[in-house]
């Protein structure tokens, strides 16, 4: 019997009970779309978490108040101090280091905002016009904070887009209208363009006035929360956290480093970290799945076992009719990996379904890794082998007289 014939007598066996082979490819079909559909899932929310962190801005370095070092076995919390002002960020601004493009110093709190008798508590930022450079901003309508907006310390606002909907409706543009921050009131100068996301951090779910409104008329504080700086380059990241670092530490009058009141963190420090999370997540989510398709190939070796049995007269007249123990090995071999392969590309497609779904419902990025499908269906012919051995070499062993006088 030749490799075709193997194959074609293959699939008339399986034919003969669908029902039974539709349950053994089912376990299969369940751990392939599984690993295909948690496996996409993780890398969505990688990708998403990323996008985020990327839109924050362009090589970005954040410099926020709190030593690293720590003291009687406690470390200071970052932002939580009050070492840094709008004086340090301007002498880091003039010393005009080449490995720095702009600098953007912030002053963040969070505040009740009003609009009639539509209410938001929302994210406070005090900004200065460098704020979307850095921070890769752009307006929608109307216009951003100025120079002499900062300089005369003016009551003007740029919301983001939901909180233009938390307070004047979807579709409304307020510029001009009037709302009120902490009971004083503010006019609406600008909306920015929307960058999505959701939770802190949300950049659309914000209120940026000018920085010096911000610390001497709706907070009352002499200092800021933190200095963004965006580095010339990429190369440049390094030779920027040196350059801004030691000249706070001389204007601090700070001679060890290793006791700056201060502390830096760089995107990709943030994008290392994030995706160190979330690829354990991700992989984490593949165990789980990978658990299905062990159990899969594990129903599949019982049903190939209940199968020599039903079977066993055929062997044995097989045998007798001058069949080789690896015709018969080859003949099970293939049933089993064509269940497994077949089930694995049923799988395959129904992880692609639930990932679109998933991603959609839930505002994540469609994400299907080719590298995850090719292992999947590796692995699923591989477990069609592993499985389908021990039945098949069963059914190899058994003797033709035997088999023959079976009932």
């Amino acid at each position: 019997m030749n490799f075709s014939e193997l194959i074609a007598s293959s699939f008339e066996a399986l034919k003969l009970n669908k029902v039974r082979t539709a349950l053994a490819g089912l376990g299969i079909v369940i751990g392939i779309g599984a690993v295909i559909a948690l496996v996409s899932l993780g890398q969505a929310t990688q990708q998403s978490v990323q996008n985020s962190i990327e839109g924050l801005g362009a090589n970005l370095i954040t410099i926020i108040p709190g030593s690293q070092a720590t003291a009687g076995g406690v470390q200071g919390g970052f932002g939580t101090s009050e070492t840094l002002t709008l004086d340090d960020a301007n002498a880091i601004a003039s010393a005009n280091f080449p490995s720095i493009s702009q600098v953007s110093p912030e002053l963040s709190r969070r505040a009740q905002v009003t609009a009639g008798k539509n209410n938001t508590n929302t994210s406070i930022i005090g900004v200065t016009p460098t704020y979307p450079a850095v921070h890769n901003v752009t307006m929608d309508s109307g216009t951003f904070i100025t120079a002499s907006d900062v300089a005369s310390n003016r009551e003007v606002a740029v919301l983001g887009p939901t909180v233009v909907s938390d307070l004047f409706g979807t579709g409304v543009d307020p510029t001009g209208q009037s709302i009120r921050i902490n009971k004083i009131p503010f006019t609406v100068i600008g909306v920015t363009v929307s960058k999505g996301g959701t939770g802190f951090g949300n950049q659309d779910d914000t209120v940026f006035i000018p920085i010096t409104t911000a610390q001497k008329t709706v907070f009352g504080v002499n200092y800021i929360s933190d200095i963004s700086l965006s580095a010339s380059s990429s190369n440049d990241m390094t030779q920027a956290e040196n350059d801004a670092g030691y000249l706070l530490l001389r204007l601090h009058k700070i001679s060890n480093p290793q006791s700056a009141d201060f502390s830096m963190v760089s995107q990709s420090d943030i994008l290392s970290t994030a995706s160190s999370v979330t690829g354990t997540f991700t992989a984490l989510l593949a165990g789980i799945a990978a658990i299905s398709l062990l159990v899969g190939g594990i129903g599949i070796m019982n049903i190939m076992l209940v199968t020599v049995i039903e079977r066993t007269r055929e062997i044995g007249l097989r045998k007798a009719l001058g069949a080789k123990d690896n015709t018969v090995i080859q003949q099970f071999l293939i049933e089993s990996i064509i269940l497994t392969i077949g089930g694995g590309v049923v799988g395959m497609i129904l992880g692609i379904i639930l990932s679109y779904i998933i991603s959609t419902a839930i505002s994540l990025p469609f994400t299907i890794s080719l590298t995850s499908i090719a292992l999947a269906i590796g692995v699923s012919g591989g477990i069609g082998i592993l499985f389908g051995w021990y039945p098949a070499k069963k059914a190899a062993d058994l003797s033709p007289i035997e088999a023959l006088r079976y009932e």
